[in-house]
């Protein structure tokens, strides 16, 4: 199982009252709400493996020179120095640390490679996984990874974690008319507005589902551009054809990298906390309560 572990606590921290604190006053509604999120996926799903994927850089560089507006709106206006810092809600930032701290303690495994995003480094476990692999994420870009053939499936939260959308290569079908596979090549066809994508004029969904279905993939796409006897409407033609600077690029930043250095790290889930007297003190300093000795429990039994 593989959190999206940013997408995981940004729901906690909006779904719990900012009112649950630590004994200082201090809010720590994402890392309970994290806390609880493990714990019912682990009750729920049992997985023998569980990594907790971070963005070491949110915005990379390599993905902005290819698309200077990837992301753009979400950077914070006023920012030291050095990389783009993302635009999050002041009682969050405090909590992200805190987050780091009891996972470790707890031994769960955590990784962030510099200069890529978790999905990057989600996509490089799941390239590397001999066996059935769940992607816990609010971010249907890792649609794309969904493979019925390797056991590979999206768990979307709709309502905490209680209630998952199980996103297979049916769903995917059924809703957006592609495979995972295909899902990428529809996703930078259509854009999308909180990447900073600007996608193909005149070019949605539907329309791009249809040009896949058509033709393949976006390579036969943009093949049948060349090619007069190809079922495309004049205006399709010339916006794909005004697009191909776009098109030549947006597949890099689009697809997630399945070629992460991942560090060697334990993915096992642990029986017991690799720190207990860590666990015990972040505990108590931050007021988990419940939160931390339920996934304590879930984790023994």
């Amino acid at each position: 199982m593989l959190l999206d572990t940013a997408s995981l606590y940004f729901r906690a921290y909006f779904g719990v009252p900012e009112s649950v604190k630590a004994p200082d006053g201090t809010p720590v509604n994402a890392v309970r709400g994290l806390l609880e999120f493990i714990d019912r996926l682990v009750k729920d799903h049992r997985p023998a493996h569980l990594v907790a994927c971070m963005d070491a850089d949110w915005r990379p560089k390599w993905r902005v020179d290819l698309i200077p507006s990837y992301k753009a709106h979400r950077v914070a206006e006023e920012r030291p120095a050095g990389p783009d810092q993302e635009e999050v809600p002041d009682t969050l930032s405090p909590q992200v640390p805190v987050i780091e701290a009891v996972l470790d303690a707890l031994g769960i495994a955590r990784v962030g490679v510099e200069g890529y995003e978790a999905d990057d480094v989600i996509g490089t476990f799941t390239a590397r996984a001999t066996g059935p692999v769940d992607i816990v994420t609010g971010d249907r870009d890792l649609y794309q990874l969904v493979d019925d053939a390797r056991g590979v499936r999206v768990l979307y939260p709709l309502k905490g974690v209680g209630t998952l959308q199980i996103t297979d290569e049916a769903w995917l079908r059924e809703k957006y008319g592609v495979d995972g596979g295909g899902y990428a090549d529809l996703a930078l066809l259509r854009g999308d507005p909180s990447d900073g994508l600007p996608g193909v004029a005149g070019i949605g969904e539907k329309t791009a589902a249809k040009l896949l279905a058509e033709f393949g993939d976006l390579a036969g796409i943009l093949a049948a551009v060349e090619d007069p006897r190809a079922r495309l409407t004049p205006a399709q033609r010339r916006r794909l054809t005004e697009a191909r600077p776009y098109l030549a690029v947006a597949p890099k930043v689009v697809r997630v990298a399945g070629d992460v250095p991942l560090p060697e790290v334990d993915t096992a889930l642990p029986r017991a906390p690799r720190d207990p007297e860590a666990v015990e003190a972040i505990g108590e300093r931050w007021g988990l309560g419940g939160s931390l000795r339920r996934l304590l429990m879930t984790l023994g039994a």
